[in-house]
């Protein structure tokens, strides 16, 4: 089992270290922040856009966040006495911890109910890092599996915590990876955020999973049966494995998008049995590494985890998956979201999804990897 220790960091603000089943005790004086950190800033604010009737979240303080430091200067690195970091040990697994520049938090309460013009209230919710590793260069996709497996306990846990948080409505994990998606630190990690308000894709996501759901008079999801027509057809189909399959989807947006699904309706990440996880840990840096594999260079993903909303209303027809995307349409050329995209929500896409399936399969990383996947009676991968 992975172990979890929370501390709090020189600020208040909280830690915690998952660390890989079957290692060493954490030292307790790897848990003390000796650091001297000004008081935290002041929450953002959120804005009600009448218009399109969303909330934007205004954090001006955030334009002093770190960008890009050298690699003696990474702040998610392990502490050394000449670069004492937001992760005061001097190793560790994987570290999850408030994020010191947050769009949202720290306090969590609901939002106005009936908001109009002019609606503002403090920028309510939780904004957290995940550090996926204490190596400074890297991927996910090179961790190994048990790292994996750490890095998936820890999004659970995350979630289930944070969901019980006052007014917290949403919780999405997340992975920005590439300077050509916006990431402020080369260091591997990921983010999570936890919404006082469902977000604006979730809500349409979420109507529609509510609309199949009630015409199958709750007997099926609308992404199982989406994955059930994939399968069948299979010409977008990626990989397949006993719980999870993965594939391109029919009307996908990006140049590069896969869609990552498991086979059993589960709300969230921390839904996932024992099993599911162990398989989990095996898939998704599976297709990270064919998204590599494109291309002579590292491709820029977001690695999305759409997880149901808390809403029970909304949730009841939730179905999580992964919808893994990159803007990267040929070796040398990215995909900008310009006027129809970025103004009207309409994508064009440059590539077939069939075409990228084909691709997407070309290159498995290993023979087997486009077949089922097996898993030993421990759960690593055979």
């Amino acid at each position: 089992m992975t172990r979890t220790t929370m501390t709090r960091l020189a600020d208040g603000r909280e830690i915690l270290f998952f660390d890989d089943a079957g290692s060493a005790e954490r030292p307790a004086a790897s848990l003390v922040d000796h650091r001297e950190l000004p008081a935290r800033p002041e929450p953002g604010q959120l804005r009600f856009d009448a218009l399109s009737r969303e909330w934007v979240a205004v954090a001006a303080h955030r334009q002093t966040r770190t960008h890009l430091p050298p690699a003696d200067q990474c702040p998610i690195c392990p502490t050394t006495p000449a670069n004492q970091t937001e992760i005061p040990a001097p190793d560790y697994d994987v570290a999850v911890f408030e994020n010191r520049f947050p769009s949202l938090g720290p306090d969590t309460h609901a939002v106005p109910a009936a908001p109009g013009w002019g609606t503002t209230a403090p920028a309510v919710g939780r904004c957290e890092v995940v550090a996926f590793t204490p190596q400074h260069t890297g991927s996910f996709a090179e961790l190994g599996w048990r790292r994996s497996r750490t890095v998936i306990d820890a999004w659970a846990h995350r979630t289930e915590a944070l969901s019980a948080l006052p007014g917290i409505q949403q919780v999405f994990p997340f992975e920005n990876r590439g300077a050509d998606i916006g990431v402020t630190l080369h260091h591997p990690h990921g983010q999570i955020y936890a919404y006082p308000y469902v977000t604006p894709r979730a809500a349409v996501l979420a109507a529609a999973a509510g609309e199949y759901f009630d015409t199958a008079d709750g007997t099926a999801t609308l992404t199982s049966s989406l994955l059930r027509a994939e399968r069948g057809d299979g010409s977008r189909m990626v990989l397949e494995g006993e719980h999870f399959s993965a594939y391109v989807p029919f009307a996908s947006r990006w140049p590069l998008e896969v869609h990552l699904v498991p086979h059993r309706q589960v709300p969230d990440l921390a839904a996932l049995s024992g099993a599911e996880r162990d398989e989990l840990a095996q898939l998704y840096p599976e297709l990270l590494k064919r998204f590599d594999a494109l291309y002579p260079t590292p491709t820029p993903y977001i690695a999305a985890w759409h997880q149901a909303p808390l809403e029970p209303a909304l949730r009841r027809a939730g179905h999580l998956h992964l919808q893994l995307t990159s803007p990267r349409r040929a070796a040398d050329k990215l995909k900008y979201l310009a006027g129809s995209e970025a103004a009207m929500g309409a994508f064009i896409n440059d590539t077939t999804p069939e075409s990228v399936a084909a691709r997407l399969r070309e290159v498995a990383s290993e023979p087997a990897a486009a077949a089922r996947t097996t898993l030993t009676p421990e759960g690593a991968p055979a």
